[in-house]
């Protein structure tokens, strides 16, 4: 989980958010392999963080996924790497909601709208699957 801080060296709002955050997941989801809060560059150069925080459960492993601190953070980031290189970007996905929900952002591809049609798909498909199994136990019980 991304931050301007790393490991508790700022005790501003916004890292303490971020610290918690890991926290709570590394005590209800031991086997998760999360970490933070942590610079971006020490999340993506494996070297850097092996270096400078060794005890981190992310050294020796490489980084697949960075988890902003706010939407702000995210969205300026992932249009900035969208611009930069030319990727196509997947989302936003919100998760959570009871119903499978996706948003196509302004000025959105075809092949975005795809890509987000995909997830959609796939999202309900799993919603589908749980019910049907909360239905199963029910009826079981």
């Amino acid at each position: 989980m991304v931050s301007f801080s790393n490991f508790g060296s700022s005790s501003d709002e916004s890292a303490i958010k971020v610290r918690n955050a890991v926290a709570y997941l590394h005590k209800y989801y031991p086997d998760l392999i999360i970490d933070g809060e942590l610079q971006t560059d020490f999340a993506l150069n494996p070297e850097m963080l092996k270096n400078k925080f060794p005890f981190s459960k992310l050294a020796g492993k490489k980084v697949n996924t960075l988890i902003f601190p706010n939407l702000e953070s995210a969205n300026i980031t992932y249009k900035l790497l969208k611009e930069l290189y030319s990727v196509d970007s997947i989302g936003p996905i919100i998760l959570g909601m009871d119903k499978p929900v996706h948003i196509f952002q302004l000025g959105a591809s075809v092949e975005e709208m795809v890509n987000m049609v995909a997830v959609a798909v796939v999202d309900a498909q799993e919603k589908s699957k749980k019910l049907k199994q909360i239905k199963v136990q029910g009826a079981s019980v």
